[in-house]
């Protein structure tokens, strides 16, 4: 893998968009410490090859780090190579207000500056997809790999949870019912939600069931109060009151102008 790099100057536009590549590029680097440092950016590396370790954080800590293994690097955050063997890795910069949501919903985690995968062919495509766009002069398609490669880097291996936990949502039951159905404790409930979502068991539930809602009143020819029991809630009038203030408007006028089918209010 020769060595390469391009640094990038996002424009006005591209600072809009919330996210941006400032940089990407492949390296080898050789068996003997790096200079320690702090970015003024975030940074994923894909390591490919070699092991060593990570020197990461104010208090120096030192993390294991063997191939295929991503770093993830915060801005501020002061960090050291220690490659015990060669290094090839793949490295990208970025920046933008959306690392901010992206550090809350979890897909950028300070805590875990070393991630290994179970299957990391989905991240080195995700790698070599962003490698190839950043010279191509299009700054969506970055943008867009970007995302991808920042998705795929926060994939961990509880993350099918939430999607467990969803399709549960539309039965009654306590959290710790929830969580016994999944046969796991409330707390790695509320944990492995977390890291996928950035949000609560009790949220994810009532989103998920305010969403299902919505396509009964848009595609189906179902009363306000079957709607209600069809998503979890006996109390017809309870469920329109939490629709109303969820949605901004009633279940009967989400039905009137929130599906496509249905008839479009004029401009």
């Amino acid at each position: 893998m020769p060595n390469w790099s391009i640094y990038l100057t996002p424009g006005v536009f591209e600072h809009e968009l919330g996210l941006f590549c400032l940089g990407a590029g492949e390296q080898t680097h050789g068996a003997r410490p790096a200079p320690e440092r702090a970015l003024g950016c975030h940074a994923l590396v894909w390591l490919k090859e070699g092991h060593g370790h990570l020197l990461h954080g104010p208090d120096r800590q030192l993390y294991e780090v063997r191939a295929p293994a991503l770093l993830t690097l915060f801005p501020g955050v002061l960090h050291g190579y220690r490659p015990a063997t060669r290094w090839r890795q793949a490295w990208t910069l970025f920046s933008g207000s959306a690392t901010d949501a992206l550090t809350a919903l979890g897909q950028l985690d300070v805590s875990q500056p070393v991630r290994q995968y179970s299957d990391p062919r989905p991240l080195d495509r995700a790698f070599t997809r962003l490698l190839r766009i950043s010279g191509q002069h299009n700054p969506v398609q970055l943008t867009g790999a970007l995302y991808d490669l920042i998705g795929e880097a926060g994939t961990t291996t509880g993350d099918g949870v939430a999607a467990q936990l969803a399709d549960l949502a539309c039965t009654p039951m306590s959290v710790q019912d929830y969580a016994s159905a999944l046969g796991l404790t409330v707390r790695e409930l509320r944990d492995a939600v977390r890291r996928t979502t950035g949000s609560t068991p009790q949220e994810l539930i009532l989103s998920t069931r305010l969403s299902y809602a919505k396509v009964l009143l848009a595609e189906e020819d179902l009363s306000v109060a079957a709607v209600a029991r069809r998503v979890g809630y006996d109390d017809p009038a309870y469920f329109s009151r939490l629709f109303a203030t969820r949605v901004g408007i009633s279940p009967v006028a989400f039905r009137r102008s929130g599906s496509l089918s249905g008839p479009i209010s004029s401009l």
